[in-house]
């Protein structure tokens, strides 16, 4: 049995699948990444999971229960929305036992509860009105939401969308918390934060499983030596040249530099230098990069375009 799993799930709107016979099995205890670009049915998914659409055919698990005939799961899942909606004339410590109410807690758990979430928002003593606050305290505010009846599942859609750095880092150290407390699936496009802290990924596109695995097997599979250099020279001329060796896999021009996909390292560092000097160019940086999931996810969803 796994946290969440899924089984041939399938969303149709009219002709158009946006989930198609997907599987998707959660381990307990993981932070997972759900990765895919934007539409690839990431949403649509999770909507599922969570009751607010039906699907056209399929079936889903959450703790076990089959949510089709399930009746009181979402009691041990939390849900933070891509949108989240607030109540802007309350507080944050109103919000949450308002949250807390609904879901019957009692009024002395309840208030333990929510001064220990305003310490992991870090929003303890704020009395700001929430229409008041940052993008970033309304999203820390949606998680421990999600938070306040110590849910076995949580559930979270892009949830450092649109933030700036400061927010992203504030809202991933938050989630880095739940490792071995919860069961986390985290949506997002944004594969820096996936890789910080998640254990576990599964790539979507087009509606469809494109792989799941470890972060680590994936690493394992699908590594590639990559060698990051600026040249002083026409880079268009140096990249015609680089990609006559039969060890360059591919050649990206980004942020004024080139990045080099190669298949063998060591030939690539002894001639690179070489060809750089034989054109009569300079080196001004030159060095050997790990492959990033980034990287991975971007290669596996071109092959599945093609």
């Amino acid at each position: 049995m796994y946290a969440i799993e899924t089984k041939g799930l399938t969303k149709s709107f009219g002709p158009v699948k946006a989930v198609d016979n997907f599987d998707l099995r959660v381990p307990f205890g993981s932070i997972f990444g759900f990765l895919g670009p934007n539409g690839a049915g990431k949403t649509t998914t999770l909507k599922m999971l969570m009751g607010f659409t039906t699907p056209t055919s399929g079936e889903s698990f959450i703790l076990g229960e089959n949510l089709t005939n399930a009746g009181d799961y979402k009691k041990n899942v939390g849900y933070l929305p891509d949108v989240p909606a607030f109540y802007n004339w309350m507080r944050a410590d109103e919000y949450l036992t308002f949250s807390g109410e609904l879901l019957g807690m009692e009024r002395s758990v309840l208030k333990t509860k929510v001064g220990e979430l305003l310490e992991v928002a870090g929003l303890v003593n704020v009395k700001t009105r929430i229409g008041g606050f940052s993008r970033g305290m309304k999203q820390r505010l949606g998680i421990v939401q999600a938070l306040i009846n110590d849910p076995k599942v949580v559930i979270l859609d892009e949830p450092t969308s649109a933030l700036d750095p400061i927010g992203r880092k504030e809202v991933m150290d938050m989630i880095s918390h739940f490792a071995g407390r919860s069961t986390v699936l985290l949506s997002t496009h944004i594969l820096a934060d996936v890789e910080r802290v998640c254990d576990t990924v599964a790539i979507i596109d087009k509606g469809k499983l494109i792989i799941e695995k470890p972060i680590k097997s994936l690493k394992e599979e699908y590594i590639q030596q990559v060698i990051s250099l600026e040249i002083l020279g026409d880079k268009d001329d140096f990249v015609q040249k680089i990609k006559t060796f039969k060890w360059v896999e591919e050649v990206q021009i980004e942020n004024g530099g080139l990045r080099i996909l190669v298949t063998h390292l060591e030939t690539a560092q002894h001639t690179i230098p070489k060809v750089v000097a034989e054109m009569g160019f300079g080196l001004k940086t030159f060095q050997v990069k790990e492959t990033t999931l980034e990287d991975i996810f971007v290669r596996l969803v071109k092959a599945n375009e093609d």
